[in-house]
């Protein structure tokens, strides 16, 4: 079994912007408050944009916020850490995949890869658990365009990556 491109840019997209426990955060967009880290759980809430809420914990692409004596969750790019304002139009992507950012922002973000050795990539085990919480995080196709929409995200055709050098 093969790690497609796809498998492993899900794996890093979950790994970047980790908030840690404690941390103050503002909603980007009008956000959902889950009873559960699910899309058809029961919402709890409607939060507008650029409301301030407390991080208590993460599980997969979903964060657990409190807000007073209230705890849900929200999904992790729905959030930003630091100030609440910001320019129009931007939806915390850049932040997101940003290496390190040293602008007016003061922040600074590091990403990595937890348990991908060479040699697991070159003899991959297949980990139906790991599988089955995947599934648990995917979306429609419906709620995917919308997504994108209220991001103002464009489709762009990429190309495949060379094959690496052998």
């Amino acid at each position: 079994m093969k790690l497609s491109g796809w498998m492993i840019a899900a794996g890093l997209a979950l790994t970047c912007g980790l908030a840690l426990a404690g941390d103050t955060a503002y909603t980007v967009r009008p956000t959902e408050l889950k009873e559960k880290p699910y899309t058809d759980s029961k919402t709890l809430n409607n939060l507008a944009q650029n409301t301030k809420v407390e991080i208590v914990g993460r599980r997969g692409s979903w964060n657990r916020i409190k807000i007073g004596e209230t705890t849900g969750w929200v999904k992790m790019l729905s959030l930003r850490l630091g100030a609440a304002t910001q320019k129009t139009g931007d939806t915390g992507f850049k932040t997101l995949f940003n290496v390190a950012s040293t602008g007016g922002s003061g922040s600074t973000m590091t990403t990595g890869v937890r348990g991908l050795s060479e040699e697991k990539l070159h003899t991959p085990q297949p980990n139906p658990q790991a599988l089955e919480e995947m599934h648990k995080l995917a979306v429609g196709k419906d709620e995917a365009q919308q997504f994108a929409k209220s991001g103002k995200l464009v489709a762009a055709k990429m190309d495949y990556l060379p094959a690496p050098a052998k």
